[in-house]
């Protein structure tokens, strides 16, 4: 392309953005600011911004957020600090969320600006911090809650241990609120799993055969992680049936059920669940992690034996096992 401008780099940045592939937008988004021909405007800064979210490289998102100050200076518009709020929670720092948050007039903030702040803490197992600040948005707002502030309030409410709290806002969501579209499959799915995990298997069934839809994988997949953890082995082999049956073909749901009966020891049924999914000819994906080490992304793969620092991650590996095992942390896990 002969001449390119702002929006022509904006869509190319955003394309990369929506379709996962992160690290493409963020070099896209280098290679423009090298290029130096085109300015970023307030359009270019929420696309990279949320690239760099998706892979978690916090000290490249806060060379982004220098970026967007030296080039806009105090004129941050609020897809800017929404997509700054929700990339500092995605890396762990409630802190700079919570000043990006304030950093906000008022009349500016919206739903999504709140919801980012809910689900950040949600996600960094600070889910009283989450109730109270739905709490704070139904009080010092005009906002209505939609399905995405719910959800965050009841996953925090789950990891949290709320359980009665969790009960609450579910109850208020369906009574409260003249909204026929604001629970969705996923919010019933997770009061099932809130219910199994806390052992109230008796409400959890009660809740699945009450829905107003049809329960899907989630919602029996929901249900077996708590029969996983209380060791109820009726309702496993229910929630077992019931996954196999919706969708034979997902590896991750072989995956869950010999967890879960391994759980158990019910090496049996462990051994079946393998042998199905040989017969089917699935496999399990490769696990795939990464890390931010000074300012590089390393990335870890399920038995690599190609790494060039192999020998370095193995013996590290096996150093952190000895620790484990010498201070009686396995029991934790």
């Amino acid at each position: 392309m002969p001449e390119r401008s702002v929006v022509t780099w904006n869509a190319v940045i955003g394309g990369f953005s929506q379709t996962g592939r992160n690290e493409e937008a963020v070099n896209t988004f280098v290679d423009m600011l090298r290029e130096g021909v085109v300015i970023p405007n307030e359009s270019t800064f929420p696309c990279a911004i949320t690239a760099i979210s998706n892979i978690a490289a916090h000290g490249a998102g806060k060379s982004i957020h220098a970026c967007a100050i030296k080039f806009l200076g105090k004129r941050f518009n609020v897809f800017v600090w929404n997509s700054l709020i929700s990339f500092y929670s995605k890396c762990g720092n409630m802190e700079d969320s919570l000043l990006a948050f304030n950093k906000l007039e008022e009349e500016q903030r919206n739903i999504v600006s709140w919801n980012s702040m809910i689900w950040g803490y949600a996600h960094n197992g600070r889910g009283e911090e989450a109730v109270a600040m739905f709490e704070k948005m139904v009080k010092d707002t005009n906002l209505r809650p939609n399905n995405v502030t719910i959800l965050g309030v009841l996953f925090a409410c789950n990891h949290a241990g709320l359980i009665q709290e969790g009960y609450m806002y579910f109850n208020k969501a369906v009574n409260d609120y003249d909204d026929p579209n604001l629970l969705e499959p996923e919010h019933y799915a997770c009061m099932v799993d809130m219910l199994s995990r806390s052992g109230r298997f008796k409400e959890a069934e009660e809740l699945i055969k009450s829905m107003p839809l049809d329960p899907g994988i989630g919602f029996w997949k929901a249900l077996l992680g708590g029969c996983q953890i209380h060791s109820n082995k009726r309702l496993a082999k229910l929630a077992a049936s019931k996954i196999l049956e919706l969708d034979p073909r997902d590896v991750s749901s072989y995956v869950m059920l010999s967890n879960a009966y391994s759980a158990m020891e019910n090496w049996q049924n462990v051994s079946l669940i393998r042998r199905k999914m040989k017969e089917t000819g699935l496999k399990r994906f490769t696990g795939c992690s990464w890390i931010e080490v000074r300012d590089q992304i390393r990335v870890f793969v399920n038995a690599d034996k190609n790494n060039e620092l192999k020998d370095e991650v193995y013996r590290m590996l096996a150093l952190v096992s000895q620790h484990l095992e010498e201070n009686e942390c396995w029991k934790d896990l």
